[in-house]
C-alpha cells in the first residue's frame, strides 16, 4: 500500500506535472470548498503541519469543508480574527469540519495543536478585508506570528 506521498508523487510523475508536487483537491463544487490539513506542504515537504491552500477566497454563502487528509489535526476559529457577528467554530481532531460562510471579511483559522507551530490559515469571505485592522491587532505565539504575518502580507499584495 502506497503512503499518501507516494501517491501523490507517482501521481504527478504520471501526469507529467513537473518538480511541483501539487495535492489532490477535494472534490468540491461550486459554492463548497475544501481545504487540506497536511503533516506537511505537498510542494515543500520541509513545511511541517499546513493548511492548503494557507488563502482561500470565498463568496458569501458559500460552504468550506477542513479535510484532515493526515492524521492529528483540526481547524478552529481563532478569536478575535473573525468579522463581527460571525459564528465561530472549533472542528475535532481527525474529523471533517464544513463551515457556512454568511458573514463577509477575513477569518483566521488555526490547528489547536500545531497553532504555535505555525499551522494557520485565512479565509477571505466576499473580497471584504474591512476587519483586516482587527485582525493584524492579534498576538500570536511562536511560528504562528512569522506564518500569519507572511499570509496577511501576501493578501494585502493581492487586494
Amino acid at each position: 500500500m502506497l503512503t499518501r506521498r507516494e501517491f501523490i508523487i507517482s501521481t504527478a510523475a504520471l501526469a507529467g506535472t513537473g518538480s511541483a508536487i501539487a495535492c489532490p483537491a477535494p472534490a468540491f463544487t461550486g459554492k463548497e470548498h475544501g481545504v487540506l490539513m497536511l503533516n506537511a506542504a505537498c510542494a515543500d515537504p520541509d513545511a511541517p503541519n499546513v493548511f492548503e491552500p494557507a488563502i482561500l477566497r470565498i463568496n458569501s454563502g458559500d460552504r468550506v469543508t477542513f479535510v484532515p487528509t493526515d492524521a492529528g489535526h483540526n481547524s478552529a476559529s481563532k478569536r478575535g480574527m473573525i468579522p463581527e457577528g460571525a459564528e465561530p467554530w472549533n472542528g475535532a481532531i481527525d474529523a471533517n469540519m464544513t463551515v457556512d460562510f454568511t458573514v463577509p471579511g477575513i477569518y483566521g483559522h488555526i490547528c489547536v495543536p500545531h497553532y504555535e507551530w505555525g499551522m494557520v490559515g485565512l479565509i477571505v469571505v466576499g473580497n471584504d478585508m474591512s476587519n483586516l485592522k482587527s485582525v493584524k491587532k492579534i498576538r500570536h505565539p511562536g511560528n504562528a506570528r512569522k506564518v500569519f504575518r507572511a499570509l496577511l502580507k501576501e493578501l494585502e499584495a493581492k487586494a
